[in-house]
């Protein structure tokens, strides 16, 4: 098992200091993956449970009776936004944690520890939305042109330079594969045209993301 690590994940533009971003990932079967109505409740109750817990300065919430996918290790992203505003997003990349487990830990880390923001207040709790992002293991990608937009999200590297973008991030700024590419160089703090070296590394990615409020239209800020 790989190394504990937090990933700040900034949703635009922007570069990551190389040393918050995690080794390369190991590679896994892409599959679908479906999760429940059941679980989703679950893992909703269970991240906002941890954020009271910590405003309160309490026990972190148990994960007893928790269903056979709630127990399997996972990747996984948790964002927080108000009005339409990104609030915090921290993840594991890797599977390194039973997935109740890790979103317990990462709404926290994403509420009150996410370097780009002051830490959640007890007022902001009332229109705050949570954002789950379940992660399948990554793939290495050849071809570019097996990019699909609304589906995959990528994570590129070159040397130390690591950046990654969620699928939904494409969507919610309509771009097509191309600014899809570019936008994750980027965000690696590399050129915008990096993605054609064929030193750097690409892999896709894809997600079950779930909100427990309607998203706003348009992309977030």
């Amino acid at each position: 098992m790989s190394t504990l690590r937090l990933l700040p994940l900034l949703l635009i533009l922007g570069a990551v200091a190389a040393s918050s971003l995690p080794a390369p990932p190991s590679w896994g079967e892409e599959t679908a993956m479906s999760v429940s109505e059941a679980d989703k409740k679950r893992l909703f109750e269970l991240a906002r449970a941890s954020i009271r817990a910590h405003l309160k300065r309490e026990s972190i919430p148990s994960l007893e009776g928790a269903s056979p996918l709630l127990c399997e290790p996972r990747g996984v992203f948790v964002s927080l936004h108000r009005q339409g505003r990104l609030r915090g997003c921290i993840g594991y990349l890797e599977a390194v944690k039973p997935l109740g487990q890790a979103v317990v830990e990462m709404a926290a880390a994403a509420a009150f520890h996410d370097p780009r923001f002051r830490p959640l207040g007890q007022e902001e709790l009332a229109d705050l939305e949570v954002e789950i992002s379940v992660l399948t293991p990554m793939q290495r990608l050849d071809q570019v042109e097996n990019i699909e937009v609304g589906k995959h999200g990528l994570y590129i590297e070159k040397g130390s330079s690591r950046g990654l973008l969620l699928p939904q991030v494409a969507v919610e700024y309509r771009w097509d594969r191309t600014t899809f590419l570019e936008q994750t160089c980027c965000k690696a703090g590399l050129p915008h045209q990096a993605w054609k070296d064929p030193d750097t590394r690409i892999y896709t990615f894809t997600a079950d993301i779930f909100s427990d409020h309607p998203a706003p239209p348009g992309p977030r800020k």
